[in-house]
């Protein structure tokens, strides 16, 4: 039997990995303010032991400046509902705070998962959607109102957490590894395999206990995205490599939690505990985590830095933005289990004020918003993919005229 656990409301900020965030909530925002709550109770976490960060993990980095917003349509609505990724909410809260600061337009966002997000888009029920694994053309035959512009927002590492008292963040995992955990055939903390990786570290034979998500989650789909690649013994397990990823898959052992923030606190309340969450969540909970080897054969740290590094290089996009960045970059500092976010929007819309409030609110995301990622552990895109998305903005239309000539 699956069990749910609820996320919680506490945010509180890092003890050594990055500068302080501006406030995040998980729950449904207007302007960055709370209207309803998705759970409450308190987290049980402590403070995990500090280790010091890697050097390229160190500092902050300079915000990226992009000016080549479009131009402001007049007469949007003032108000736009939205619903999907958890694991993008904490960037969310921020974006929609400060816009109705900047702006005046109030954005509700329901941080209920992916899956969800994707199902309320298709039917109608709110402004856009947002997903962390972009829809396929199965899920856009769905959509009741047409085409789907699919626009990237932002970038963010998926990391590995860990419930183990005394050790702190920094244990060592190749996806081999991972997927023979999450699929249950490593069951003890102090199995061969982790203790070759982490050599230097007495591990416990605390049994291994599963955290994963119970909802649909673009989370899940990244995670399970990286494990497919690399872990021969994660598809076994799962019956094949078009079963062992995706917004859910047929978990073999563990327990499940609803969005990123049911995760973390099943790890924060299990000795042993072992699960997967965006790097914010893990930050703000205090949590333990590892470092992941990448295809350059390096055990990376996660943070705003190496998942800079995970698009790094890239030139050459595909029309409609539906690209798999996980473990793609063969750069020595990229974080492999990083993912985007993706902004869905219909492109044929019948509401001309709708419109206009879609393409103001996401120019603004893709180029002031995009200064503040750093604030909540997100990483901004690059600056050939920004520049697509802005085009990809241009393509939304109102009774088949653009609404950004």
């Amino acid at each position: 039997m699956t069990v749910e656990i609820e996320p919680l409301l506490n945010r509180e900020r890092p003890f050594w990995r990055r500068r302080a965030s501006a406030q995040g909530a998980l729950t449904l925002l207007v302007g960055g303010s709370m209207l309803a709550a998705c759970g409450s109770g308190t987290t049980g976490a402590t403070s995990a032991p500090s280790a010091t960060p890697t050097p390229v993990c160190t500092g902050t980095t300079a915000n990226p400046g992009y000016s080549n917003g479009l131009a402001t349509v007049a007469g949007q609505a003032t108000t736009l509902s939205g619903a999907g990724s958890t694991f993008v909410a904490p960037m969310m809260s921020v974006w929609t705070k400060a816009y109705a600061t900047s702006n005046g337009v109030q954005v509700a966002y329901q941080a209920v998962g992916s899956g969800a997000g994707i199902a309320q888009l298709q039917a109608e029920t709110v402004d856009f959607g947002d997903s962390d694994a972009f829809m396929k053309d199965s899920d856009i035959a769905k959509a009741k109102g047409g085409p789907v512009v699919q626009i990237p927002l932002v970038q963010a590492p998926v990391v590995v957490v860990y419930n183990l008292p005394g050790i702190a963040s920094g244990l060592k995992f190749d996806g081999e590894t991972l997927g023979k955990m999450f699929s249950g055939a490593i069951t003890t903390w102090n199995d061969p395999a982790i203790k070759a990786l982490n050599p230097t570290i007495t591990l416990p034979s605390t049994p291994i206990a599963i955290a994963h998500r119970s909802d649909g989650s673009g989370t899940t789909a990244i995670f399970t995205d990286f494990l497919t690649q690399t872990s021969p013994a994660w598809v076994t397990a799962l019956g094949g490599s078009t079963t062992s990823v995706g917004k859910t898959v047929a978990w073999p052992v563990g327990i499940g939690g609803k969005g990123n923030d049911g995760v973390s606190a099943i790890v924060s309340q299990t000795a042993g505990g072992l699960g997967y969450v965006e790097l914010d969540y893990a930050i703000a909970q205090h949590q333990t985590y590892g470092d992941v080897k990448n295809k350059a054969g390096s055990f990376i740290e996660p943070c705003e830095q190496t998942a800079a590094a995970a698009t790094a290089g890239i030139t050459s996009y595909p029309p409609d933005l539906r690209v798999d960045i996980v473990n793609q970059s063969s750069n020595p500092q990229a974080y492999p289990i990083t993912g985007l976010t993706w902004a869905l929007v219909y492109q044929n819309q019948t509401k001309a004020a709708t419109a206009a409030a879609l393409v103001n609110f996401f120019s603004w995301v893709l180029t002031k918003g995009q200064d503040l990622t750093g604030s909540v552990n997100y990483t901004p895109l690059g600056a050939t993919l920004q520049a697509l998305c802005i085009a990809q903005l241009k393509k939304i239309t109102v009774n088949g005229t653009p609404v950004s000539p």
